[in-house]
């Protein structure tokens, strides 16, 4: 595909190559970023305040522009498919030879209940997972970076943004996580109809 790929990680060099030899080796270079401690992680915004980094893809033009950033759950590995697509809008000349397979959008959306549209690495959406179990809600979850029918649902709802998390709750629609307003719109329709 034309890139590069690089691993950089916080932990020192022995770490690192303990880490390599317990999957066997590795294809691609690992870069410590250990001293001064996550410099390199924090120039790219993804050192968190207890001094580890978040697990973050970021895709390099040739040029030195970001062209996608993916921030997720550290135990979650990132969709493939998404970073072949934008190294295929990158490099159109190299798409040519690996052409892009029809991508799914999925278009059946759940209705009924309450959906949440989000994706793995939103700090809201994880919130707003604690607040169901606490409440001991049920509901359906649609991530919109896997779901693209999901996404373009999401931006009608928030004036054109992809904004999670994003809740549909038997048809009232609530942009962001907002406990109070959340628990309201829940009240309301439990209320009424449930």
């Amino acid at each position: 595909m034309n890139a590069q790929v690089l691993g950089i990680s916080i932990d020192h060099v022995p770490c690192l190559e303990a880490w390599a030899e317990s999957l066997g080796g590795i294809t691609y270079p690992l870069i410590s970023d250990f001293w001064p401690h996550g410099m390199v992680a924090r120039q790219y915004g993804v050192l968190r305040d207890e001094g580890y980094s978040e697990r973050a893809i970021f895709i390099i033009d040739r040029e030195g522009f970001i062209r996608y950033i993916d921030i997720h759950n550290i135990d979650e590995q990132p969709r493939n498919e998404e970073i072949f697509a934008i190294l295929r809008q990158i490099d159109p000349e190299n798409a040519k030879k690996h052409p892009i397979e029809p991508e799914s959008l999925e278009n059946e959306l759940p209705h009924g209940g309450i959906v949440m549209y989000c994706n793995t690495w939103c700090p809201g959406c994880r919130k707003a997972r604690v607040f169901f179990e606490t409440h001991h809600l049920e509901y359906k979850e649609v991530d919109i970076s896997r779901n693209r029918a999901a996404a373009a649902q999401v931006r009608q709802w928030a004036n054109g943004y992809e904004t999670t998390p994003t809740f549909d709750i038997d048809g009232k629609i609530l942009v962001n996580f907002d406990e109070e307003k959340l628990l309201a719109i829940i009240k309301e329709i439990k209320g009424s109809t449930l």
